[in-house]
Formats: structure tokens, sequence, C-alpha cells
């Protein structure tokens, strides 16, 4: 059996090698490949995905999971062990429902969808992405028909980002905030503050600049990582030692500062997951959710705190005299806090950014439950926007084409960003309960006890645990609103809601 868990090992290795080949893959469609190179790229992805899903689903993988079987029931349920053949098990199991013909061209439809969806956002033009959206939905309702074990369609593939948790437990969460941000957002979109000095002259190359000076700030190994341009910010990379972040500058604005603290959130948790598990499952991280709630930390519980911009404000008055040398502090703060209801999800504020998500996931159910035809979505689009934030939709490379999920084929990604922004804020609240003057820290700007303090009780654990069970053992709960209601309500003064 020992040298059955070996063998099992090198082969999860392997297929953990040709996934993270992908990534890099993608990573340089999006950032440095010619734009002649989509087809072949589209190509060069769909084979790897085969060959990697052909290894996963195999028969000796299968055998091999056999084999363990006794051995994991000897070993203690929280060691590396048993937490890798649990997890080999179910990703074996689910996977190999699905043909590898279909996860080929799924990945390849995808590619071929991406470098479309960026011309018709260029263009504004929905017509000219819809037949690579018709696509990828026909593929992703394939993808679900391989399985008959959910509750609703939509868990299975809400599975894929964040596991163990379905359409119901989500709706739950939802429900519970949406009510309360429409009320917040009533309370205060009208307010008076003067956020006009964040539009203006902000030259790329003194963005660039402050963009990497956040990322050495906040701190990663050197030679690990880098920052590059592209058209929607992610971040990437093939493992601990080879981060690959993105953002996106706009010379009339200072959203590439966000966008770089948000996608700094991302790579550190990438960077200080356990290296002591190498190439294996166990030593990704947990989920998207659990992702996002560090990427939304660093931006807004970090990037948009009064600690940080007391250290940080001078220096990027130094980099935009201009534009800010005459804006005092309150002003700044103030500014870049203001709620009010926008287009664009990844420029939204704090209060208004979940509305963006909530109304991506109610129209993701639509889809996949065929209750709006694809054609429709841009006027269904505008309708929630109406509804929920009071914005009117002129164009659709500001409405239903902004985003790139759709375009890669990561339908059932969207709640994960409002997930991980609730769990934040729990996660926030123990580390400054642990770290009493963590706050004090930040104004001096050292960051390395809350770098220090997330790998501890977040990074750490990677794939081992369900994304429920990591959030548990790193702040004592399960995923809960409340402290998140409560966080907004307290910044912008308007007390905790009974």
């Amino acid at each position: 059996m020992v040298d059955s868990l070996a063998e099992l090992k090198e082969r999860l290795s392997w297929v953990g090698d040709l996934d993270k080949v992908g990534r890099l893959l993608s990573w340089d469609q999006q950032t440095m490949m010619p734009a002649a190179g989509a087809a072949i790229r589209a190509d060069q992805l769909g084979t790897l995905r085969r060959v990697s899903h052909e290894l996963l689903t195999s028969d000796e993988t299968g055998r091999l999971l056999d084999e363990v079987r006794g051995l994991e029931e000897t070993l203690p349920p929280d060691s590396d062990d048993a937490c890798l053949i649990r997890l080999a098990r179910r990703d074996y199991d689910k996977a190999v429902r699905v043909p590898a013909a279909l996860r080929a061209e799924m990945t390849s439809a995808a590619a071929q969808a991406q470098p479309v969806w960026v011309k018709a956002r260029a263009t504004s033009d929905f017509s000219m992405f819809l037949p690579a959206l018709e696509r990828n939905v026909e593929l992703r309702r394939s993808y679900i028909a391989c399985f008959d074990s959910a509750d609703e369609p939509y868990d299975i593939l809400l599975d894929d980002f964040e596991p163990d948790t379905t359409t119901a437990d989500v709706r739950r969460i939802f429900d519970e905030l949406k009510p309360e941000l429409l009320s917040l957002v009533a309370d205060l979109r009208d307010q008076e503050v003067d956020d006009s000095f964040l539009r203006g002259d902000f030259p790329v190359d003194r963005q660039r600049a402050l963009a990497h000076e956040v990322v050495e700030l906040f701190g990663m190994r050197p030679d690990t990582w880098r920052l590059d341009p592209t058209v929607h910010p992610f971040a990437s990379g093939a493992g601990i030692d080879d981060i690959r972040m993105t953002t996106s500058y706009d010379p009339t604005a200072l959203k590439s500062l966000f966008s770089t603290m948000h996608e700094y959130g991302h790579g550190l948790y990438n960077h200080q997951l356990p290296s002591e598990l190498g190439r294996l499952p166990t030593g990704g991280p947990c989920s998207l959710g659990l992702h996002e709630s560090q990427s939304r930390l660093w931006e807004n519980l970090v990037g948009r705190s009064v600690p940080f911009w007391r250290f940080f404000l001078p220096r990027v008055k130094e980099a935009f005299p201009e534009q800010l040398g005459e804006v005092d502090f309150d002003r700044f703060l103030g500014g870049i806090n203001r709620v009010r209801p926008s287009l664009i999800r990844t420029r939204a504020d704090e209060v208004t950014y979940g509305l963006h998500v909530i109304l991506r996931f109610e129209l993701e159910q639509d889809i996949v439950s065929e209750r709006v035809e694809l054609a429709e979505l841009p006027e269904a689009w505008r309708a929630k926007m109406e509804e929920y934030l009071g914005v009117e939709v002129l164009d659709d490379a500001q409405g239903v084409l902004q985003d790139t999920h759709w375009a890669v084929g990561l339908i059932g990604y969207f709640p994960t960003y409002l997930l991980g922004t609730v769990m934040s804020v729990q996660i926030w609240e123990k580390a400054t309960s642990d770290l009493p003057s963590l706050e004090d820290e930040i104004e001096q700007g050292e960051f390395g006890p809350l770098r220090e303090w997330l790998g501890a009780h977040v990074h750490r654990y990677g794939r081992r645990f369900s994304p429920q069970e990591t959030l548990k053992r790193a702040t004592g709960s399960t995923i809960d609103a409340k402290p998140y209601l409560a966080y907004l309500r307290t910044k912008y003064g308007l007390g905790v809601a009974d």
C-alpha cells in the first residue's frame, strides 16, 4: 500500500504539472501572445487538458485509489496523506464522469472565445461575441448532463469553484445580504463626497512604478513574481516561486492601484501555499471563495483603510503631484470609499459591489436553466442594473461584456467574489484580534505580521480541507454574513442593524 501511495502521488503530480503549464499558456495568451496565435493556442490548451484529464481518470489511477483505501483507514484523518487520498478520490470520482473529448473541447472553446470577447468589448458589439458564448454555454450544459446527483443544475458548475457548496447555500447567504445592501445603497448613494481628484491625468508609467512599489511594500520573496498589464486583471502562475499578477492601467484614473492590491492578495495566497506538499493537489488553493477572501482583504480592509493611507498617501502624492498635491487626507479617504452606484464591478465601492455579484449569480442560474435566451442577455443585464443600482447601461462594453468570465467558460465562478468578500471580514476580525498592534504596524508600513498570520492560519492548509472547514480552522466559524454587514454599517457611520 505504501508503494501504491507513492505511485499515486507521482501520477497526481504529473496532472498538476500539466494543469500549471496550461495556466501559463493562458497567462501568455492574455499578456504577451501575438493576437494571431489564438487558434493555435486553443489547440494546445485543449490537448493539454485532454492529456491531464485522461491521466487523472485512467484505470491506473482508479486502481491506485482502490489499493490505498486500506491505508487511508489507518491514518489520522487530518494527516497529509489521508487528506490527499480523500481529495484525490473526490477529484477522480467527479472527473471520471466527464469524457476527455468534452473536457478538451471546453478548454479549446474557451481559449477561442477569449480574443473574440476582447474585440467585442472594444467595439461594444454583443452580437460578435454571441456565437462564442452560445458554444461555451452548450458545452457547459453537456458537462452538467454528465452528472445526475445535484439538486440544481448550477450546483455542478459551482462545485468546480467552491467545493461542497450548493446553489441553495449561496442563495441563503445572498438572500440575507441583498435587502441589507439595497438599504445601504439607498442611504448612502446621495451623500455629497468629492472624488473628482480620482479622475484626470495619471500617466501610465508612473502608475506602473507605483503598482510595483505596492507589491514590494506588501511583500513577496524577490525574484518570484511579475506584474504585467492585461485587459481584465487576474493572477496565475506555476507554483509558489512563479507568481504571475496582472493589472490594468487607465491614464485617466487611479484604478490600477486597487486592482494591483487585489491581485496581490491572490498572488500572496499562491506564494504561501504549503511548500512541503510540492506538486500534490493538496498543495493548491482551497477554493476560489477563499482565494477571493485574500484579494478583497488586501484591496479593501488594508487598501482602503485609514492606517494604510496615513502611511502611503505621501508617496502617491509624490507620484502624482499635479492631480493630488492639494488633496488633504480626509478628502482622499472619503473619495476612495465613496458609495456611488456605477456600471463596472471591478471599480465598484464596497457597498454596491455585492449587488454586482448577486446580479451575475442570478443571471447565471437563468442561463443554465434556460430561463433566458442568450441573445436577450444584454437586456436582462440592463433591467437588473436599473432595478438593483438605479444605473442606466448605455452600451454592452460597460454592461454584459465587461467581464471575461463567460468568454473563458467560467460559469459558476461569480458567486465566489461575494462569498470571499464576506469571509474576508471574518478573517480580518480574527487577525486583528490575534494581532492587537496590526493597525499600528500597517500605519508604519509593516505588513510582515499580517502576511505571516495569513500564512499560518489560512494559506498553510492548501486544499487539505473543504472551504468551510478551512475557514472554521482559521476563524472559529463557517461563513457568516453578519460581520460583513456590521463592518459596512460601522465604516459608513450607519450603526449596526438590530
